[in-house]
């Protein structure tokens, strides 16, 4: 195998890093979005439960509209929640992808190096 091709192969795998790398990149910013998304409703949720109770605390209304926020708050912490999730079994798909490209490398490395030992002897020994 020429050591052209042994090259060719080896950029390869970089380009192919490096997309791995961007991916993984913006999985890890949709994560801090997530997070942020996470405490912001859960500031929201804080705010409309205090309003909530100095509005309408002792009246009949309280537990009515208690109980529909704290049902809406739990589907809006559950969809995040799952946002979360998907992004965490992407990242580690895109880690295992990268670990896998990162052993290839290194095995056509070692390739390339056999390869120019075994077609240029040193010393003028090639003219045996």
């Amino acid at each position: 195998m020429s050591v052209a091709n042994l090259q060719e192969k080896l950029l390869f795998f970089t380009s192919q890093k490096s997309r791995i790398g961007l991916q993984l990149s913006n999985i890890q910013m949709s994560q801090l979005s997530a997070t942020r998304d996470s405490a912001t409703k859960q500031q929201e949720y804080n705010a409309q439960l205090q309003e909530l109770y100095f509005n309408c605390y002792g009246t009949d209304e309280y537990s009515q509209q208690l109980l529909e926020l704290q049902n809406d708050h739990e589907f809006e912490m559950a969809s995040l929640t799952a946002w979360e999730s998907e992004l965490e079994a992407q990242k580690e798909q895109f880690e295992t992808q990268l670990n896998e490209i990162t052993n290839y490398e290194a095995s056509w490395q070692k390739l390339l190096q056999q390869n120019i030992k075994s077609e240029f002897t040193y010393g003028g020994a090639s003219g045996k």
